[in-house]
C-alpha cells in the first residue's frame, strides 16, 4: 500500500510512540477496505507497538470500512471511517503518534482548557467530521478533533470521507467540506481552528464561557503596538514589531488568514512551492519564536483613537473586552466577495460553495455553475470539470478576464459552457439544496434559467473594514486609506496588507507592507511622547527615543 520511501519516513515518526496503539478495522467487501487492510498492515509493521485488529463491531457507528485508533488501556475514541491518505495522511501520523504518547504541539493553557470540557450529566460529545480527501481546509478540523478525543474522554471523533458514503452524503444534505456534527447535529462547516472549536464547545455548555474569556483579555497590559489581523501583512508587523524590544501583541480571529484557503502558493519569492495551511503555520511559528501575545479566535468590533497625541487607542472586541494599545497596526485582510443576489445565503453549504479544492469532489457527476470569468474563476471552471459532468461559466463582462492560457484551456473542454454579459439574479432551490441558477442576459434583457445542483461563487475579495467605517478614512472599495508609509487618516494607526488601498493583492505585497506598517508605527512612537498611558513603554522605545532626542 505505502511505497518504500513513505514507510520509512512514517517508521521514523513512529519511534516517537512511547505506549501501545490498537487499529481496530471494521470492513467489508469493497476496494476501500481492500485498501484500508493493506494499509492499516503496512502501519503495524513498522513498530512492535502498533498492532492491528479486523474484527471490529462498528455496528454503533454503522460505518464500514472504518477503523479505530486506541490507546491500550485507556477511553480513547478516535476513527476513520476513510483511507486517510492524500491531505489526511498527516491527520493519520498525528493520530498515531498522539495516542501512542506522544505530547501534542499544543499550548499548556489550551489543552488544560480541552481537558476540562464537560458536557455534564455522564454525557459524551460525539463529534463527525465529514470531509474530502482533496480538501486542503479539512486537515484542521480533523487534527483539531482528534486531538481533542486524545486529551478528554468524554470527546469522541470520527473523519468520514463523503466519496465512501455517499448515501449519508445525500440523507444529510452534505454538499460542503469541512462538515462538522455534534451528537448527530449540525454543529459547525468551513476551516476551523483548534482554539475555535474548543471556544465554540465551551460557550454551548458554559454560559460563564464568554465573560472569562473577555476578563481574561482585560487583564492585559497596554502593548507599545497592537496588530488586529493574523495573515502575512500581520505576521510581518508583528515580527518586525517584537525584533525592536517593544511589547507586542496580535488580535487574529484565524492566523494566516486567506492562505489558509489557498492550495499552492508559488510566488512568494524564495519558497518555490508550498501550501496555504503550511505557509500559515510557518507564519505563527515565525511569530512565537519572539515574544509576542498571540490572541486568536478573536474578533475586533471598533476602533477608539487616542483622546490626545501620544494617549492610548482602544480596540474593543466582539466578547466584550478592550484591549489598549499606544500604536495600532490593522491588517484584517479580505475575505470572498459574495454575489448578493437571493437565494445565495439561504443555499450556503448547500449547493452555494466557494472552494472548488475543497467541495469540488461533493458535486462529482453532476452540473454546476461558476460565476467569475477572472483567473480564480476560470481555473475553478477547469479543475471543476475533471470532477463534475458540466460546467457553466458566467461573466459579467463582455469577454472572460482571465489570462489568455487558462481561457485557452477552458475553451478545450468539452464539458464546459461560457455565458458573457452575465449578469446573476438569483440562485434557486428546493428550500433544502440548489437546484438552478437565474441570470439575465445583459445585451438583450433575457432572462434565462439554468438547471443544476452547485454554484462556485469567484468574483473576488472584498476588505474586512466594515468595523471601521466612521473611525477612519475609506476608499468608495471600503479599503483603508494609507499613505507612503502605510499611515491611516488616524494618529498612531497604521494599516497594511489586502484591507488597504495598496495596489496588487499578494501575499509577498503584504508581508512587506506589514512590515512597513511596523517600522512606521516604530518610528511614530520614538518621535510621540506617551501622554495618559497606564504603563510605561518597553525599555527599547524609551532608549530609542532617548535616542532621537539626542
Amino acid at each position: 500500500m505505502l511505497d518504500a520511501p513513505l514507510k520509512a519516513q512514517l517508521k521514523t515518526y513512529l519511534e516517537r510512540i512511547t505506549l501501545p496503539v490498537e487499529l481496530v478495522a471494521s470492513l467489508d467487501d469493497s476496494a476501500a477496505a481492500s485498501q484500508m487492510r493493506a494499509l492499516l498492515e503496512d502501519i503495524a509493521s513498522l513498530h512492535p507497538r502498533v498492532s492491528v485488529r479486523f474484527d471490529g463491531d462498528d455496528a454503533d457507528h454503522a460505518r464500514r470500512p472504518s477503523f479505530a485508533i486506541r490507546r491500550v488501556g485507556s477511553d480513547i475514541d478516535l476513527r476513520f471511517a476513510a483511507v486517510p491518505l492524500g491531505h489526511e495522511f498527516t491527520s493519520l501520523v498525528l493520530a498515531l503518534l498522539q495516542a501512542g504518547g506522544h505530547p501534542p504541539k499544543v499550548e499548556a493553557e489550551l489543552a488544560a482548557q480541552i481537558r476540562a470540557i464537560d458536557p455534564g450529566e455522564g454525557r459524551t460529545l460525539r463529534f463527525e467530521t465529514w470531509m474530502s480527501l482533496s480538501c486542503h481546509n479539512c486537515p484542521d478540523v480533523v487534527q483539531a478533533l482528534n486531538l481533542m478525543a486524545v486529551l478528554n474522554p468524554r470527546v469522541q471523533h470520527v473523519a468520514i470521507d463523503g466519496a465512501l458514503f455517499r448515501g449519508e452524503v445525500d440523507a444529510r444534505q452534505i454538499l460542503a467540506v469541512p462538515q462538522v456534527f455534534l451528537n448527530g447535529e449540525p454543529f459547525a462547516s468551513g476551516r476551523m481552528t483548534l482554539e475555535e472549536i474548543v471556544r465554540k464547545v465551551e460557550h454551548a455548555f458554559d454560559s460563564t464561557a464568554a465573560a472569562r474569556e473577555a476578563q481574561r483579555l482585560a487583564r492585559q497590559e497596554t502593548f507599545d503596538m497592537l496588530v488586529v489581523g493574523g495573515g502575512p501583512a500581520g505576521a510581518a508587523a508583528a515580527v518586525y514589531a517584537a525584533r525592536k524590544g517593544i511589547r507586542t501583541g496580535v488580535l487574529a480571529e484565524r492566523f494566516g488568514g486567506q492562505t489558509l484557503d489557498t492550495l499552492g502558493i508559488e510566488n512568494f519569492i524564495s519558497v518555490p512551492q508550498t501550501d496555504g495551511p503550511k505557509f500559515a503555520a510557518a507564519l505563527e511559528a515565525h511569530a512565537r519564536a519572539y515574544d509576542v501575545a498571540i490572541m486568536n479566535g478573536q474578533r475586533a468590533q471598533a476602533l477608539e483613537p487616542a483622546a490626545q497625541p501620544g494617549g492610548e487607542i482602544t480596540v474593543h472586541l466582539e466578547g466584550g473586552a478592550a484591549l489598549k494599545a499606544r500604536s495600532v497596526v490593522l491588517a484584517t485582510g479580505a475575505r470572498w466577495r459574495q454575489v448578493g443576489v437571493p437565494g445565495e445565503a439561504q443555499y450556503r453549504n448547500k449547493g452555494v460553495a466557494y472552494c472548488p479544492h475543497c467541495d469540488g469532489p461533493l458535486f462529482k457527476g453532476r452540473r454546476v455553475a461558476v460565476i467569475g470569468g477572472g483567473n480564480s474563476g476560470v481555473e475553478a471552471a477547469i479543475d471543476l470539470a475533471g470532477v463534475v459532468a458540466h460546467v457553466t461559466l458566467l461573466e459579467f463582462g463582455e469577454q472572460l478576464r482571465a489570462d489568455a492560457v487558462l481561457v485557452a484551456r477552458l475553451r478545450s473542454l468539452p464539458n464546459v459552457s461560457v455565458i458573457t454579459q452575465a449578469q446573476t439574479t438569483e440562485i434557486t432551490g428546493d428550500g433544502r439544496k440548489v437546484d438552478g441558477l437565474r441570470y439575465t442576459d445583459r445585451a438583450s434583457g433575457t432572462e434565462h434559467h439554468v438547471a443544476l445542483e452547485g454554484v462556485f461563487v469567484q468574483i473576488g475579495l472584498v476588505p474586512n473594514t466594515e468595523w471601521l467605517q466612521g473611525t477612519l478614512a475609506l476608499s468608495r472599495q471600503g479599503e483603508i486609506e494609507i499613505d507612503a508609509r502605510c499611515a491611516t487618516s488616524v494618529p498612531g494607526v497604521f494599516a497594511a496588507g489586502d484591507a488597504t488601498t495598496v495596489p496588487f493583492k499578494q501575499i509577498v505585497i503584504a508581508a512587506g507592507e506589514g512590515a512597513k506598517a511596523a517600522l512606521s508605527a516604530f518610528d511614530h512612537l520614538v518621535r510621540t511622547p506617551t501622554v495618559g498611558a497606564s504603563g510605561p513603554p518597553a525599555p527599547a522605545l524609551r532608549a530609542a527615543a532617548a535616542e532621537s532626542a539626542a
